[in-house]
């Protein structure tokens, strides 16, 4: 943990409003799926769900991981940010875009508010991609984490000028093809682009250090990178160009044995681990690897179809945008928020005290209990969800849904517990 320290880290003002912002979104994001109960098992292009979606990735998943990119940046790049006032600014501009865009789509204002939204959303993702391509620039550190991380800031990049373009389709209409078809190139770039080599660049400096683990074979890293992005290229390329059912599969192929080489990876790190005790951070952190099977299972079958009938088809759809945002990427930054958060408190607070007085862990800044219970109840919204779902059971979904609603109070309970953690005087004693 203590590798999470660098001299260039930056001011907490930086990092501690994203992760505020964000789990104050994590509970928007459980009242909205609440309200949109019923809306959940129609096809999956109704403005609920996509305003769902995009409250899940960005205001949720990006908030948080832009906040830790921050931290992590002097970690992995060993160079400070190019500029802070520049992410001050940023966040301001997202979150005001990110709820602009969630309104828009949950009253379906396409051709009206959407392409503001759209843009101011653009324009904020920009700033954030200028400010870590700078920061790269300045470091000498070219290694496997670095370049995962620098390809996911691109692939971001790409997927919000997809966005950005379907949003003025709505209005202006010069697309060719119906948007729903740019709608699949644009969710498949930010998810396996933007999030799943953001994951990687990042889980693969993080989970070993957290897990103690050394002596770890990184070359399985390079090929994933390159099969990755092989992949992700080949496949972009084929739905604009081609539309080639073969060559889908091929791509597939090429991504899926990539994500294996990092699940590899982080097995044999888990293997060779020093620290074998998990806490809840961890627990929650090794559930995400093990999940990323089922989208692996699912994705197969949305990009072939196998004669699905459309009903069907679109359900799995769902299942499959489900089972990445809640249980890949959502359980994986709630178990990095345990892991990191109390570590930047903490090291603002009691930096200067070390060697003097008696401190705390970090782990000591938030309740275990709270966490624990957060972590059961989460386990059980992942399962009654799917369930509900498949049997078109709305009493389960609600079920569920409330299940989300109880993890993300005590989550802010929590992160609120961490950020405004108090040195107490008998602690300086």
């Amino acid at each position: 943990m203590n590798s999470l320290q660098t001299n260039n880290a930056p001011n907490s003002s930086v990092v501690v409003p994203h992760f505020i912002f964000g789990a104050i979104n994590l509970f928007v994001l459980a009242i909205l799926i609440l309200l949109a109960n019923a809306n959940l098992f129609e096809a999956y292009f109704n403005t609920k769900l996509i305003a769902i979606t995009h409250m899940a990735v960005l205001g949720w998943a990006t908030m948080i991981v832009f906040g830790a990119l921050y931290q992590l940046i002097p970690v992995v790049f060993e160079t400070s940010l190019y500029s802070e006032k520049l992410a001050k600014f940023t966040f301001w501009i997202s979150a005001v875009s990110i709820i602009f865009l969630t309104y828009s789509f949950w009253i379906g204002a396409f051709s009206t508010l959407l392409i503001y939204a759209a843009l101011l959303m653009f324009f904020s993702l920009l700033l954030f991609v200028v400010n870590v391509l700078l920061s790269y620039k300045k470091s000498a550190i070219k290694n496997t984490s670095s370049k995962f991380i620098i390809a996911a800031i691109l692939w971001l990049a790409v997927t919000e000028l997809i966005g950005t373009i379907i949003a003025l389709n709505f209005k202006f209409g010069f697309l060719t093809v119906i948007h729903l078809h740019y709608l699949k190139i644009h969710a498949t770039v930010g998810l396996i682009g933007w999030f799943l080599m953001l994951i990687i660049g990042v889980g693969s400096t993080l989970l070993p250090m957290f897990l103690i683990s050394h002596n770890l074979k990184y070359k399985k890293l390079d090929i994933s990178f390159i099969l990755l992005n092989m992949g992700l290229i080949g496949l972009i390329s084929n739905w604009f160009l081609v539309q080639n059912v073969l060559f889908t599969v091929v791509c597939w192929v090429l991504i899926v044995v990539g994500v294996l080489l990092f699940i590899s990876f982080i097995y044999e790190s888990y293997k060779k681990r020093i620290r074998k005790k998990l806490d809840v951070g961890m627990q929650y952190s090794m559930l995400a690897i093990a999940s990323i099977f089922l989208p692996i299972i699912i994705s197969l079958v949305v990009l072939v179809g196998f004669n699905l009938k459309f009903e069907i088809l679109s359900r799995v759809i769902v299942l499959y945008g489900f089972s990445i945002i809640f249980g890949f990427i959502t359980t994986l930054i709630l178990g990095q928020t345990y892991k990191t958060l109390p570590f930047i408190i903490w090291l603002e607070k009691y930096k200067s005290l070390v060697g003097k007085v008696k401190t705390p862990l970090p782990r000591e800044l938030y309740s275990k209990q709270i966490a624990t219970i957060q972590f059961y109840l989460y386990l059980f919204f992942l399962v009654t969800i799917p369930i509900g779902f498949l049997m078109n059971n709305n009493g389960i979904i609600k079920i569920g849904s409330y299940s989300l609603l109880a993890v993300s109070i005590l989550y802010n309970i929590n992160v609120l517990k961490i950020i405004f953690h108090k040195v107490k005087n008998n602690e300086n004693e």
